[in-house]
């Protein structure tokens, strides 16, 4: 039976959290709203229209979404040569598809900052598919990414492990009812993230590459 390996892209395969935390936190100064930086990054995974839902609340003026949307996304752009993916990322994703799983990509990204992360992680070789935000009604916290992404590749929730660095992350895993792994190198404490659900954490994803063999990887058999 098949097997599949999702995994967020920014934060957790890519150092790119701040790079986002900045570009929002500019945006959103640039559109007359002050919010502290720690807020910009603990909305950070969510998709662009929950993220300012989340940041500035419901009664917000929305005619403004698309320019902060489009302001952090020029800003972030100019970003986009110095991506680069965190320590044996790659190697991760190549040693689970070689052991046989299918590894996806679940990201809150653009199409075009989706290239540039691939380009970062240089794994194309090995990544069978990918889902984003725009292929679902709903983004990360709701399950739709992870279920979407489990569609693609004809997965049962019971045999993958969804690999995130954000409390979003979590918080869809365990609402599609897959085992939900979280990194701290998106900069989300341990204990929020084992508190959304994560059930086991790693350091990055050269840790997690490093503990593989006891990893929730292995508790799902090839057959």
């Amino acid at each position: 039976m098949d097997r599949a390996a999702l995994f967020d892209v920014d934060g957790t395969l890519v150092d790119s959290n701040h790079l986002h935390v900045l570009a929002w936190w500019e945006a959103l100064r640039q559109g007359g709203h002050e919010v502290p930086s720690h807020a910009v990054h603990r909305a950070i995974g969510l998709p662009g229209d929950r993220l300012l839902e989340h940041l500035l609340g419901d009664d917000r003026d929305r005619s403004q979404d698309d320019r902060l949307s489009t302001g952090h996304d020029t800003l972030y752009a100019t970003f986009f040569e110095r991506l680069r993916a965190f320590d044996q990322a790659s190697e991760l994703l190549r040693t689970l598809a070689s052991d046989g799983w299918k590894v996806v990509l679940v990201t809150s990204a653009t199409d075009r900052e989706l290239e540039a992360l691939r380009r970062a992680v240089d794994a194309d070789d090995v990544i069978a598919e990918t889902a984003t935000a725009d292929d679902v009604e709903a983004g990360k916290p709701a399950p739709d990414p992870i279920e979407h992404a489990l569609a693609l590749v004809d997965v049962a929730p019971d045999r993958a492990v969804f690999v995130g660095d954000t409390v979003w992350d979590m918080k869809a895993a365990r609402r599609a009812d897959v085992t939900g792994v979280g990194l701290l190198c998106g900069g989300i404490p341990r204990t929020d993230l084992t508190e959304a659900g994560a059930v086991a954490v790693y350091d990055d994803p050269a840790g997690l590459l490093a503990h593989l063999d006891t990893s929730p990887f292995r508790s799902r058999p090839a057959t």
